[in-house]
């Protein structure tokens, strides 16, 4: 009976660090999803109120917006300039233009704007373009971002902290441009810091978040069977 009981509490104590793993995982969340970064004029089906809802935002998560260089991409903390969908008179300190529009494009290209969450607390986004409209036609939320397991050693502050980059112009590649912060390594553990840089792709958690899962489930189950005979 001992045996068995010990036997018990291994499993049940391995699947709460199994689940304690795959909640502290750093994530990348794309905004929007398959519908990306845009206003209702442009994409009438987005809906940003909808798309954070159930979402767990924490330090060290980054968004990732794909939208195109008509479209702009603001950071704030200070509600009044998102409520205003106003850029113009925002404070260096509370808001970072992530991607500005680009006046002298002939057509729209894609761009790709990944942006790191640094600071606990309410964050807001919009796009400011054409005077706000874009803003007050639906291009725009607001999240809460939690603790969660602190930075990564790559966001801290102590590193090079990545800056607000702009899109480039004149570029007829199709290849969206890409505005990554150097230091862009996430999704990954801090625990892994030691290990290949390919263990942070967005594959392989995918993959690791999916196995524990399943291994959850299987000592769960295997739980039961050694409880019950």
């Amino acid at each position: 009976m001992g045996n068995k009981s010990g036997l018990i509490f291994f499993i049940f104590f391995f699947s709460l660090v199994i689940l304690q793993s795959n909640v502290d995982a750093y994530q990348n969340y794309t905004v929007g999803d398959s519908l990306g970064w845009y206003d209702l004029l442009e994409n009438p089906k987005v809906d940003y109120r909808n798309w954070t809802a159930g979402k767990n935002f924490s330090l060290g998560d980054f968004l990732i917006f794909n939208t195109d260089n008509n479209h702009t991409v603001i950071q704030t903390y200070n509600f009044t300039t998102y409520k205003l969908c106003d850029y113009d008179n925002a404070l260096d300190n509370d808001t970072i233009e992530w991607s500005a529009a680009d006046p002298s494009a002939t057509a729209p290209q894609p761009v790709s704007v990944a942006v790191p969450l640094t600071k606990v607390g309410m964050t807001y986004f919009f796009s400011s373009d054409y005077d706000g409209e874009q803003c007050l036609n639906g291009q725009r939320f607001q999240i809460n971002v939690t603790y969660g397991q602190g930075l990564p050693p790559s966001l801290r502050p102590d590193d090079t902290s990545p800056g607000p980059v702009g899109p480039q112009s004149g570029d007829d590649e199709s290849v969206p441009d890409t505005m990554v912060p150097s230091n862009f390594d996430n999704p990954k553990d801090s625990s892994d810091d030691n290990q290949d840089e390919a263990s942070s792709s967005i594959p392989l958690l995918a993959f690791s978040n999916l196995f524990g899962v399943w291994l959850h489930g299987l000592l769960v189950v295997f739980g039961f069977f050694v409880l019950c005979c």
